[in-house]
C-alpha cells in the first residue's frame, strides 16, 4: 500500500486536538493507505504537546514535530512537510476548518494522475466584512501583479505528490508563502472547492499582524511591481519638470521675464511631492534589502526541539527548506 503523509501545524490547539483526530482517523482507516500523522507543535503555550504525545504512545502513526518557539504558520508547515516520507503528501489545518472527509477525494485525485490537488474556500458569509474584503483585495491584487497566479480562497490544504514535494524543498525561500510557491512549481492540478466547518474549539491564531505579514511575503516575494511604480512616479515627475523648464523659458524667448513672479507655494507644493515620492521609493528599495539581507544570513526557517518518530532528514537538530 501506498503510503500518504499528513502533516498538521499546531499552534495551541489542545481543546480541539482529540475531536479533530477523532474525524481523522475516521475518515481514513477504510482506505487502502498506509498512513502517518506529522503534528507540528508551533511552540504552543498550553497542553497540545502533552496531548500530541499521548496520541503517538496510543499510535504509533502519530509522529510529534516540537519547535523551539513560534516560528508562524509558514514555518511550522514547511517543517512538517521537510520531515514526510509518504509518495503522497497533505496539508491541512488541526482546527477542524480543513474538513477530514475530503481526503478520500483527493486520494482519488492524485490516483487519477494529479500532482497537486488544491482546495478552494467558498466564500463564507459567516466571516466578518473586513476579512471577506482583505481577502478579496489580496488575491486580486497578488493575481494583478505578481508572475504566479494564486487560487483567490485557496488554503494550506493541499495534496502533493512526491515529486512536487521534494521541487517544493529545493526552494530555499526564508520568507514563505506557500501558496505561491506551489503555483509557481506548476505541475499537474486540480480544486477541490469546499465550504468550511466551524472550528472545533477555540478562535483564529491568525493575527491581524500576521495576515500582513504573509500578504506582505506574498507581494514582495512574487512581484518587482513596487519598485516600478517607484520608477514610473520618478519618470512622471521629470517630465513635469521639464515641461516647467520649457513653461520659464518662454517668458526668456519672449522678452517678458517681468512677468515671472516667484512662485512660492506651488514650489512648496513640488517639493513636498517629489520629497514624498522619494521616500516611497527609499521604502520599497528597503524593504527589498531588508529581504536579501534576511536571505544571506541563512538561518534557518525554524528550529526542532523534539521530535517523536523516524527522521526523514540527515540533521534532526532543525533546518530550513
Amino acid at each position: 500500500m501506498r503510503l500518504v503523509s499528513i502533516v498538521i501545524p499546531m499552534y495551541n490547539e489542545q481543546e480541539a486536538i482529540p475531536d479533530f483526530y477523532s474525524r481523522l482517523i475516521a475518515n481514513l482507516n477504510a482506505l487502502d493507505y498506509r498512513f502517518e500523522f506529522w503534528f507540528v507543535n508551533d511552540g504552543s503555550k498550553d497542553g497540545t504537546q502533552e496531548i500530541l504525545e499521548s496520541l503517538h504512545a496510543a499510535d504509533d502513526r502519530v509522529r510529534v514535530l516540537q519547535l523551539s518557539r513560534n516560528f508562524g504558520h509558514q514555518a511550522a508547515l514547511s517543517a512538517g512537510l521537510a520531515e514526510a516520507r509518504g509518495e503522497l503528501i497533505i496539508s491541512m489545518d488541526g482546527d477542524g476548518q480543513h474538513p477530514a472527509e475530503m481526503i478520500p477525494e483527493m486520494l482519488r485525485m492524485a490516483e487519477a494522475g494529479y500532482d497537486i490537488v488544491l482546495t478552494q474556500r467558498l466564500p463564507d458569509q459567516t466571516e466578518n466584512l473586513f476579512k471577506r474584503s482583505t481577502s478579496r483585495i489580496f488575491y486580486g491584487l497578488i493575481n494583478k501583479i505578481g508572475d504566479t497566479q494564486t487560487l483567490p480562497g485557496g488554503a494550506d490544504f493541499r495534496l502533493l505528490t512526491r515529486q512536487v514535494l521534494d521541487n517544493l524543498l529545493a526552494m530555499p525561500e526564508y520568507h514563505r508563502f506557500l501558496r505561491g510557491m506551489v503555483a509557481w512549481l506548476g505541475f499537474k492540478s486540480v480544486i477541490l472547492p469546499f465550504s468550511p466547518p466551524p472550528r472545533i474549539a477555540g478562535a483564529s491564531k491568525y493575527s491581524l499582524k500576521k495576515m500582513f505579514r504573509l500578504a506582505s511575503d506574498a507581494i514582495f516575494s512574487f512581484s518587482m511591481l513596487p519598485l516600478y511604480i517607484g520608477l514610473s512616479a520618478g519618470l512622471f515627475f521629470l517630465v513635469l519638470a521639464v515641461i516647467e523648464a520649457v513653461y520659464v523659458l518662454s517668458f526668456w524667448v519672449r522678452g517678458d521675464v517681468s512677468t515671472l513672479e516667484p512662485g512660492w507655494s506651488s514650489l512648496m507644493f513640488m517639493l513636498l511631492i517629489i520629497g514624498a515620492v522619494l521616500m516611497i521609493i527609499l521604502g520599497f528599495i528597503g524593504v527589498y534589502v531588508g529581504y536579501i539581507f534576511q536571505e544571506v544570513k541563512h538561518r534557518p526557517n525554524y528550529v526542532i526541539w523534539k521530535k517523536n518518530g523516524p527522521s526523514n532528514q540527515s540533521d534532526s537538530k532543525g533546518d530550513s527548506l
